[in-house]
């Protein structure tokens, strides 16, 4: 199995690790990378198998993919930061990579609708998506990341949406370590009466109000604020 792409930011005696979501890639961390840096992280965000520069497998599945971002990045890191799909395969391999403190940004955990194939249709139409496409659907996003997008959907291997098919939903275990689950308002993933639950579990849950799914590029001031204590 060939190693996944890593992107860095600093050189600090601490290291953070950031995961990015479905049909993104490391650079959906442009602000986050150099935020953490200057706070004295070594950063390294991995493009998951599929996604930017990472290589393409013949098939993919979540346990795999868990795997190989378990492989390829330090254990032990201060910090742990997963968004959707990638909150999902940190939340997998998390007893493993044993972080000091981990985040999940609107993971997700939730089961398939019933209108999954839909769902998955949905993403994969995304590829044909130019940047006024992009500019139309997401406009509160910031010009680079608008950019970003279009060149991670490029690069994005729509195959590795084969690894949600049947897939039930996760239910973590309880945390070890200190772990907060930082949402979208509205969430899909974690609804309000889940996340009760997981706070009741142990874990922090903490909204960043109005944004939408991808909440580091829909408010990332808000994003900075709701993570204060946690990095």
């Amino acid at each position: 199995m060939s190693k996944v792409h890593i992107e860095e930011w600093g050189s600090g005696d601490r290291v953070a690790v950031l995961i990015h979501g479905i049909t993104a890639d490391a650079s959906s961390w442009w602000q986050t990378g150099p935020e953490l840096a200057a706070r004295g992280y070594r950063v390294l965000a991995p493009d998951l198998p599929g996604h930017g520069r990472s290589p393409r497998w013949d098939a993919y599945t979540l346990e795999a993919m868990a795997d190989a971002l378990v492989e390829a990045v330090p254990a032990r890191p201060a910090l742990a930061l997963g968004h959707s799909l990638g909150g999902l395969l940190l939340a997998l391999g998390v007893s493993r990579l044993q972080p000091e403190r981990t985040v999940y940004v609107d993971p997700a955990w939730a089961a398939a609708p019933p209108d999954g194939g839909a769902m998955a249709d949905a993403l994969r139409s995304q590829k044909d998506w130019d940047l006024e496409r992009i500019r139309q659907a997401l406009p509160g996003w910031e010009p680079q990341a608008q950019e970003n997008k279009l060149a991670a959907l490029a690069q994005w291997d729509t195959a590795t949406l084969a690894s949600f098919e049947g897939f039930a939903g996760h239910t973590p275990a309880k945390p070890t370590e200190p772990s907060l689950i930082l949402l979208a308002d509205p969430s899909y993933n974690i609804p309000p009466q889940r996340a009760e639950a997981l706070r009741s579990e142990g874990f922090e849950v903490r909204v960043v109000p109005d944004t939408g799914h991808v909440v580091h590029n829909e408010d990332f001031a808000g994003f900075k604020a709701a993570l204060q204590g946690w990095y």
